[in-house]
């Protein structure tokens, strides 16, 4: 009995391992919008963090998150520690109300609400975390002088629209997925539970 349940955590920690590494790479296959700042990308790294959090807990989801931007913060971005800050806060705001939902209704619609809730939360939270702690940040890092009005312009014209649109962009693919993969997902959970 021991032993299986040593057994059943690990295997428990290489599946949210593999999921945070494909995380990563699904990370450094980003793209910009033409519309906002270069330096707002798109990317779909949150897919297997929401894969892992629906099929173990919201807590897994996170764990994946974190091993995307810890390995991230190892293989080059040590140079931008309060990017991947951010990027690791968006993820934790877009992913755990997913898997709170789903764990509490289970099934397409509390997904779909998951998703729209996370993509709610991650636009609003990152607005407000990027006015008030991540640009300063930037800007005394940089030593860059950075306004109110400059902060204001720079959330409400780039942080809150791509917020915004890569939880719809995310969402529209995740949804799909999920719907061809939820038996699996189901029997996975059950698996571990």
């Amino acid at each position: 009995m021991q032993s299986s349940r040593r057994s059943s955590k690990l295997v428990k920690l290489i599946i949210l391992s593999l999921l945070g590494t494909i995380s990563l790479g699904l990370f450094f296959l980003n793209f910009p919008l033409p519309f906002l700042p270069p330096y707002l990308k798109i990317d779909f790294s949150d897919v297997p963090a929401i894969m892992a959090a629906l099929i173990f807990s919201p807590l897994a989801g996170v764990l994946v998150v974190a091993i995307k931007n810890v390995l991230y913060l190892v293989i080059g971005g040590a140079s931008d520690p309060i990017g991947v800050t951010a990027n690791f806060l968006a993820g934790v705001m877009f992913t755990v109300p997913v898997a709170i939902l789903y764990h509490k209704y289970k099934g397409v619609k509390s997904v779909v609400s998951g998703l729209i809730t996370g993509t709610i939360i991650m636009a609003v939270g990152m607005s407000v975390l990027n006015y008030f702690i991540i640009l300063p940040a930037y800007s005394w890092l940089v030593g860059m002088e950075m306004n109110d009005q400059i902060k204001w312009v720079t959330v409400t014209a780039g942080v809150l629209p791509f917020n915004v649109i890569k939880g719809i962009v995310v969402g529209l693919l995740f949804v799909p997925l999920f719907i061809k993969m939820k038996s699996w997902i189901e029997e996975k959970r059950m698996k571990f539970v």
